[in-house]
């Protein structure tokens, strides 16, 4: 591991070099590899050990095979040149990133050639698929200079199951050491030193040198899942150089004890890493694959659309139709909004034919099993019935959850559901939720989570009252027991940032804050807009990523707005009452402020305010008040 640096003053072997590299660290558990106290990582991609790297030449081999108990050179004749004249000029040629001049033989058995075929083409292989990442900066606008000049604290990577490295992030945390260019340094060629984790923010940690212990000077943030960070033990293994930082290059004269002292003991990414990565981007949906998505100008019904293109796992959808292509849908692939072909008749919901009756050459159907699987729910006993009341998220604004009505129910679970007091006269506004959505309610939620309901549009008797209401409509609320009360640890908390879809624009992804946490439901705030343009999104939406995703998959990321276009916004909504729109994106419907002041004709009231921003979990928490 340390063979891309050893002393020059160093005359002896390592054994006799410092005490300091005979320091006893106690072991740390953890599934990250520990790097062992030899300063070698032995680690085959299967995870048997058995690799190790000549400390004379550099040579990578079976560690079995190697000369001496130690196990340090591959043959007889690099143990012997080890403290000769030669020492000093094989190291100072990997340095400078030369090869050795010295081919020395390894001693290994006939068995082994293969595993060392299949772990040199296993290295290639990482370093290939480094290659095709790709990364798209946003001029002007850099996470880590966001968040270090304000503290913010961003959600882990464990908390997106559906992104990249989501399921499979381990222990990845502040004290982990890896590989990266050494960016201060004046050799021709490209070198590396070790860097520990100074802070996490998603996938971005901010790194630090070893060897400069409490200087922050220079400190950067680098994306863990890129092609320049690697497991401590790759450059050993890859025949790359490790050479200190030139500003500390004189703190030491004996580095390699350094570097034994201080990765003892140390976590370090798994050898795999780079694969798992790979691994985790690919998406079973391709180009000209055809499903079927909600159509935008009527929520009521879905259309079919073609697969354009896929960008870490969102699909740019464009509908059959559309002859140059500009009528599209952005969503992602495990968004409730896509189904695939045939689906919509299966259930009996509303389904727009296309005027092409034949399938463009090199369509085809997407696969049943790549779409995201509903929970199977049982309608055979008490179940939800047309004309039940419910609270719902506006689909056309998602910032406020308001007062609905059962107006269908379709088959497998799925209801269609409408907004009161706002509804188009022939329900193309209606929108499909499953019974087992977080999007949708029972009666009573908003008051007892202390969150804003929005009452019908043009309903009068305020303050709003559900007891009263419903007895007015001559309605009953839909039993409690039949919606989702499951709360998943989800690990967010208020105050944390992340990239985030606008809903009513969702070909964007902004920067994004979350304001409040009830149960699974997270109001997310986008950074730089007024609250009214906040919304209530679901903890497992497909549509929430950890910080770095945009950088990491090639999509464009959208900074906080600016000045000028929050006050040109805000004046806006001030001066104009929006009109109520179909289309499911652009801009929201009359806001909750506005329609406030609309309905209350200038009297004092206020809805309840939330008084703590994580609720408990509990499911009672769902049941209305009774009133007498």
């Amino acid at each position: 591991m340390f063979d891309g640096y050893d002393s020059c003053s160093e005359d002896t072997s390592s054994s006799s070099s410092s005490d300091e590299s005979e320091e006893e660290v106690a072991p740390l558990p953890s599934s990250l590899p520990i790097i062992k106290n030899n300063g070698q990582v032995y680690t085959y991609p299967d995870g048997k050990s058995g690799m190790a790297t000549c400390e004379m030449c550099g040579m990578v081999g079976v560690r079995d095979a190697f000369y001496s108990k130690t196990k340090r050179f591959c043959s007889v004749s690099c143990s012997r040149s080890y403290s000769s004249n030669s020492k000093k000029a094989s190291i100072l040629a990997r340095l400078q990133g030369k090869p050795p001049t010295k081919k020395a033989k390894v001693l290994q058995k006939q068995p082994l050639v293969a595993k060392l075929a299949a772990y040199a083409q296993y290295q290639a292989t990482l370093q290939n698929q480094a290659k095709t990442k790709a990364a798209v900066p946003v001029e002007g606008f850099s996470w880590g200079n966001y968040i270090n000049s304000n503290s913010f604290t961003a959600a882990p990577v464990t908390c997106f199951k559906h992104a990249p490295m989501g399921t499979c992030w381990g222990d990845i945390s502040e004290g982990v050491r890896v590989e990266v260019p050494n960016t201060d340094c004046s050799l021709p060629t490209k070198v590396f030193w070790i860097a520990g984790i100074v802070k996490l923010a998603g996938y971005n940690a901010l790194l630090r040198y070893e060897g400069f212990e409490n200087d922050s000077g220079l400190d950067f943030w680098c994306n863990v899942c890129g092609s320049d960070i690697h497991p401590v033990g790759w450059c050993a293994t890859s025949g790359k150089p490790l050479v200190p930082p030139r500003s500390i290059q004189h703190k030491y004269t004996n580095w390699k004890a350094f570097l034994v002292k201080r990765l003892t003991g140390a976590k370090t990414l798994p050898p795999d890493f780079s694969q798992k990565v790979s691994e985790s981007m690919q998406y079973p949906f391709k180009t000209s694959m055809r499903v079927e998505v909600v159509d935008k100008t009527h929520l009521c019904r879905t259309r079919v659309a073609v697969v354009e293109s896929v960008i870490g796992g969102r699909l740019r959808l464009v509908y059959e139709e559309s002859e140059d292509k500009t009528d599209d849908f952005w969503c992602h692939m495990y968004s409730p909004l896509i189904h695939h072909i045939g689906w919509s008749r299966s259930i009996g919901h509303r389904f727009k034919r296309s005027d092409i009756t034949k399938k463009q050459e090199g369509h085809f159907d997407a696969p049943p099993h790549l779409f995201m699987k509903v929970k199977e729910v049982d309608t055979a006993g008490e179940w939800f019935k047309e004309g039940m009341k419910l609270e719902a998220i506006d689909p056309l604004n998602l910032s406020a959850i308001c007062v609905a009505t059962i107006r269908k129910v379709l088959a497998d679970g799925y209801l269609m559901i409408g907004i009161d007091g706002s509804e188009a006269a022939d329900g193309s506004d209606w929108f499909c939720y499953h019974a087992t959505s977080p999007s949708i309610f029972p009666v009573g939620f908003c008051e007892i989570n202390m969150i804003e309901l929005t009452p019908p549009r043009g309903y009068a008797k305020l303050p709003f009252k559900w007891f009263d209401y419903l007895r007015e409509t001559d309605s009953i609320a839909a039993p409690v027991k039949l919606f989702n009360k499951e709360v998943p640890n989800h690990g967010f908390n208020v105050g944390m940032k992340l990239e985030a879809v606008d809903l009513m624009e969702p070909r964007l992804v902004c920067v994004a804050t979350v304001t409040r946490i009830i149960h699974r439901l997270l109001r997310i705030h986008f950074d730089g807009w007024e609250d009214e343009y906040d919304q209530w999104v679901d903890c497992e939406s497909p549509d929430l990523y950890p910080v770095g995703w945009c950088q990491l998959t090639g999509y464009q990321l959208q900074p906080p707005a600016p000045q000028s276009s929050r006050d040109s916004q805000s004046s806006s909504s001030k001066q104009k009452k929006k009109a109520k729109s179909q289309q499911y994106k652009g801009h929201k419907k009359m806001t909750s402020l506005q329609l406030k002041e609309e309905l209350l004709d200038g009297e004092e009231y206020s809805f309840l305010q939330g008084a703590s921003d994580q609720e408990s979990n509990g499911s009672a928490s769902y049941y209305i008040k009774q009133e007498p």
